[in-house]
């Protein structure tokens, strides 16, 4: 049994999608989004980042679509409200530096919590923000967990499918040497 759950990263992504933690399903499988009612992977294959549903098994072959997942804090729990903030405030520079180091061109953020822990900032807008992480742009996507009953699978495809398009219509990020 897991006790985490590894990132699914490489260099110079599209986006990195970015959960809060891991929950402790997941962990113990070793897969992002494991749990059947988690609607992440359909979502992405509805909003055109996959050309199929992904399973969370085959969660690797993500990287073949210019895209990632991690995590800011690698705790797995039963929900996100087991977190203080002060674990949040205690990852944000380790997260920062993650995605520094990967320098993918946007880093999605499953949910308000995530970015709002780390941004010190209380009223979170869909969508793109003003600042920037570790080089990346930063758009805030609602969380697909099935527990997230204020967004239907329609309305998590429309969200996820803005930030397809905005990715499509940026320039693409410099390589670096």
């Amino acid at each position: 049994m897991n006790d985490r759950l590894d990132d699914i990263l490489a260099d110079h992504l599209d986006v990195v999608f970015c959960g809060i933690n891991p929950g402790k399903g997941s962990a113990a499988l070793g897969l992002h989004f494991a749990n059947r009612s988690n609607r992440f992977w359909r979502t992405v294959h509805l909003a055109g980042f996959t050309p199929d549903e992904i399973r969370p098994e085959d969660g690797l072959t993500l990287l073949h679509c210019h895209c990632g997942l991690t995590t800011v804090f690698e705790r797995p729990t039963a929900s996100a409200g087991e977190l203080a903030r002060h674990e949040f405030t205690d990852a944000a520079a380790a997260f920062e530096h993650k995605i520094q180091r990967h320098a993918p061109r946007f880093v999605a953020f499953l949910g308000k919590a995530g970015y709002s822990a780390l941004s010190g900032k209380r009223e979170i807008e869909w969508g793109l923000q003003p600042q920037r992480l570790g080089g990346a742009s930063v758009w805030v996507l609602p969380n697909p967990s099935g527990r997230n009953l204020a967004f239907s699978l329609e309305q998590l495809v429309v969200a996820y499918r803005q930030l397809r398009e905005a990715i499509a219509q940026a320039d693409p990020a410099p390589l670096l040497s």
